[in-house]
């Protein structure tokens, strides 16, 4: 008989990647996935929007490229320029979440080691700066394991709760693009 982590493992690619990531714990009504999250911190929550909305646009600029090539290259500059605003505005925003760390990643959920021994079944606001795009996401999740490493030191995974498809396509594209970078690195590394 399968387990619920075995078939996570079947149903999503898990990627290892460098990310910033801060999380806490949820209590009371906010734990509730039908609760919405807020972050106190309205730089995180300007770049989440900034990626949200740049998702949310991309069909727009698809159907506007079919009509008017040099609008969308211009759109498509625009957007550059905003992507790099939100770029230097993530080092600001390193400063608080922390140094980026290794972590497991799937459209499912994250695996990443913490100080702290978190309970079964507890909810977590994760606030998470994928690199190097600098997207930002604040996601619900549950704890689903953590065990003593020892030295102080738990390993932690997680499943995300309620996802909207807006975050659920940003962080697959996340995880395509990672992958796609790993095994072009492996290419290289076999040539020489």
């Amino acid at each position: 008989m399968s387990t619920p982590e075995a078939d996570d493992r079947r149903e999503y690619y898990r990627i290892e990647d460098t990310i910033a990531l801060d999380f806490r714990l949820l209590s009371g009504p906010e734990a509730q996935p039908s609760s919405v999250l807020n972050d106190s911190s309205p730089l995180f929550n300007l770049l989440s929007d900034l990626h949200l909305l740049d998702y949310e646009s991309q069909h727009l600029l698809r159907h506007i490229s079919e009509r008017d090539r040099t609008l969308a290259s211009y759109l498509k500059v625009i957007n550059k320029r905003i992507d790099l605003l939100g770029q230097a505005l993530t080092q600001n925003l390193l400063q608080d979440i922390g140094q980026p760390r290794q972590v497991t990643l799937s459209e499912g959920g994250a695996g990443f080691m913490c100080n702290q021994a978190l309970a079964e079944g507890s909810h977590l606001a994760l606030k998470m700066v994928l690199m190097p795009q600098a997207l930002g996401l604040l996601l619900r999740a549950q704890v689903i394991h953590c065990q003593a490493l020892g030295d102080g030191q738990y390993e932690v995974g997680t499943e995300f709760e309620a996802l909207t498809e807006a975050q659920r396509q940003l962080l697959a594209r996340h995880i395509l693009q990672k992958q796609a970078l790993q095994r072009r690195q492996a290419r290289q590394e076999d040539k020489s």
